[in-house]
């Protein structure tokens, strides 16, 4: 089975704000070269969820993991996104579409959040 990644963000006005979502497909890119990762947007950018599961399904993926790069499950992760993520399925019903919870209420990314904030500090 097929599988692709799928780096889910809110995203901005300013073409900036892509860059850490965009290094994160790079690293994946890197050490796993090959799954295929495309990074899509909620909002301002492109390309939307719709567009980049699409992509990936029809470049042969055939399970489909969604990582809402967001910190954590607010409104849209729980209104918005399950509609995207039920409307992706109808139009691919042979394809597993999970999405995945938000990175930042994983305990692994919050304890290096954690380390983060801590480390300009003496001491």
């Amino acid at each position: 089975m097929k599988q692709a990644i799928v780096l889910f963000a809110h995203g901005a006005r300013d073409p900036e704000w892509a860059r850490p979502v965009q290094r994160i497909a790079a690293m994946i890119s890197e050490s796993a070269p090959a799954l295929p990762v495309e990074t899509a947007f909620l909002e301002f950018m492109s390309p939307g969820l719709d567009e980049a599961i699409d992509r990936v399904v029809s470049a042969g993926a055939r399970q489909v993991r969604v990582v809402p790069v967001f910190l954590a499950e607010g409104g849209h992760l729980k209104r918005d996104v399950p509609i995207l993520i039920d409307a992706a399925r109808a139009r691919h019903p042979a394809c597993e579409i999970q999405l995945a919870r938000a990175v930042g209420e994983d305990e692994g990314v919050a304890r290096a959040m954690a380390a983060y904030a801590q480390s300009g500090l003496d001491g």
